[in-house]
């Protein structure tokens, strides 16, 4: 994803936002996203328990591989995900690059209690109202989407309504911005958002640079039970994985072979 692209997405989220405010005012939004508080806490705890933690993704399609899963039933593969005991299950929202919906999220979270993530590129506060309401427990950040201020307010409205907030950074000085914001989730993705390539030395380096006490999530390029024991060892608390599945018959069915045998490799 170019940076003109990455722009021109978060563009069109700024437009999507702003319509569907026009449907549903701010006020109402908000009135509904505090009736139901929010397991930002629980999202927060699922990482950081021993183990094998992976957030299971839920999505059709990506900018880099394209569909992925033409017959497409979140619902089915978010029950499968938590029955073979995922940590947490990320639903993209997105619906110009990966096919998307808010009903998606409303659909699963009406049929798991695994802690949920809206994958989105969220950049406006209704979003963030909207995940709330919606059901979600946490929303993704990306720091490359947002100014330094846009990333301090949706991290404080986030809090506010309860909800976790993985922040995720690509380089060096998106880290940085995103420590300085006082984030406690941060997501390493190692995917380069111009050329769409995979570099795993960006989970090596970044890695290393994330203090102790936050919750450090790898995302993208994840595929084998090494991968996932070498990021262990590098501090890496819970992985990010979506591509490995949706391409598997049975999603619910590869993250617990994937479990399994990173479990039996750590043994």
């Amino acid at each position: 994803m170019s940076s003109d692209l990455l722009q021109a997405v978060v563009a069109a989220s700024h437009r999507a936002a702003d319509e569907r405010a026009k449907r549903v005012p701010r006020a109402s939004l908000e009135r509904d996203a505090r009736i139901r508080p929010a397991g930002g806490a629980a999202f927060r705890a699922a990482l950081a328990q021993d183990g094998v933690r992976i957030i299971a993704e839920c999505k059709r399609r990506s900018p880099s591989k394209g569909v992925l899963r033409a017959e497409y039933d979140p619902v089915a593969i978010a029950r499968g995900y938590e029955s073979a005991g995922a940590a947490a299950i990320s639903v993209l929202t997105e619906p110009t690059f990966f096919d998307g919906s808010l009903d998606h999220l409303r659909q699963v979270r009406a049929a798991v209690t695994t802690p949920l993530l809206r994958k989105d590129f969220i950049v406006t506060e209704y979003q963030v109202l909207e995940a709330a309401a919606t059901g979600a427990d946490a929303v993704l950040l990306i720091v490359a989407a947002l100014e330094d201020r846009a990333l301090h307010r949706l991290l404080a409205l986030a809090t506010d309504l309860g909800l976790a907030a993985l922040v995720e950074v690509h380089e060096a000085d998106e880290l940085d911005r995103a420590l300085s914001a006082r984030a406690d989730i941060i997501g390493v993705n190692s995917r380069n958002l111009r050329t769409l390539a995979v570099g795993p030395a960006t989970h090596d380096e970044l890695g290393a640079k994330i203090p102790r006490d936050l919750i450090a999530v790898a995302e993208s390029g994840l595929r084998s039970p090494e991968d996932l024991q070498r990021l262990k060892a590098l501090r890496y608390d819970a992985f990010l994985i979506g591509e490995r599945f949706m391409t598997m018959a049975d999603p619910g069915a590869a993250l617990r072979s994937l479990m399994d045998a990173t479990a039996g490799e750590h043994a």
